[in-house]
């Protein structure tokens, strides 16, 4: 009998206060394990939000880069290499001659509406390309929209609205497919998701990157002097870059995330040289 009894109280279950404390501790264990979880959710959230950042910063101040250095090459007189504007956030438009395509006019322009006569070879012009032409004995030039290559009889014509170039050209003038491009950032479509756009030509300007909240361009001169707008062009010896991202985020524990600013330089190689 006393060995049953002894046998009975060894097999006795969980008391009420050991299972109280059991259920406190696993929920200690599991609200630890979830808010590290939380955390380091929260981190890598960040961290790829960051990452998207620099990588649309990165990409767009090398495009930009690029772009600023070839400002100015071989472009006719009287044709601005660089126009800066600082409109916070700033604009900056880039001419340069990228490719050998130019051609001249072998006949002068009867009208201003006449078809453009060339005397060399136009096979690498296109339909819809802007180009500019400009005639060296009176300085005068002007960007035209390319509606039709005819290229066997080596005539140019430009059926566009207006219709008309501002002057009839002579015999001689330069015919030039020249890179003219524009970056802005575009702040009022979309306040939520500002975007740095690229306008190629006069065409209408695309999105190259999103979550770009500010652009900003300082100009280094010939003297040593930093300005925001400089005077003449052929002045600027190298452009500062300061381009900002913002973050796709909501705010996270109160704080909204914050912009990172990225910045750069570039020497300019085909002005003041």
């Amino acid at each position: 009998m006393k060995t049953q009894s002894a046998s009975v109280r060894n097999a006795r279950g969980f008391t009420l206060i050991e299972v109280l404390i059991a259920l406190i501790l696993t929920g200690l264990v599991t609200v630890a394990i979830m808010n590290t979880y939380v955390t380091q959710h929260e981190n890598y959230i960040v961290q790829d939000d960051v990452t998207t950042m620099q990588q649309s910063s990165r990409a767009s101040i090398d495009e930009l880069t690029r772009q600023i250095r070839m400002a100015g090459h071989h472009l006719p007189n009287g044709l601005a290499a660089i126009v800066a504007s600082n409109t916070n956030p700033d604009t900056i438009t880039i001419t340069y001659h990228g490719n050998d395509c130019e051609t001249y006019l072998s006949d002068p322009m009867p009208q201003p509406s006449a078809e453009l006569k060339c005397g060399s070879d136009i096979s690498c012009f296109r339909p819809d390309q802007w180009v500019y032409i400009y005639e060296p004995d009176s300085a005068a030039g002007e960007w035209f929209k390319i509606s039709e290559v005819q290229t066997a009889a080596g005539h140019l014509q430009h059926r566009y609205d207006p219709k008309e170039l501002s002057r009839r050209y002579g015999a001689n003038s330069i015919i030039l497919s020249l890179n003219r491009v524009k970056f802005f950032v575009d702040n009022t479509t979309a306040p939520d998701n500002p975007k740095l756009m690229l306008q190629i030509g006069f065409e209408p300007p695309v999105i190259y990157a999103d979550r770009i909240t500010d652009l900003q361009f300082r100009y280094r001169l010939a003297n040593g002097s930093i300005v925001d707008e400089p005077v003449l062009i052929t002045d600027i010896r190298e452009v500062l870059i300061a381009i900002s991202a913002g973050s796709g985020l909501p705010p996270l524990g109160g704080d909204p995330a914050k912009d990172r600013t990225y910045t750069s330089s570039v020497s300019l190689r085909n002005i003041g040289v």
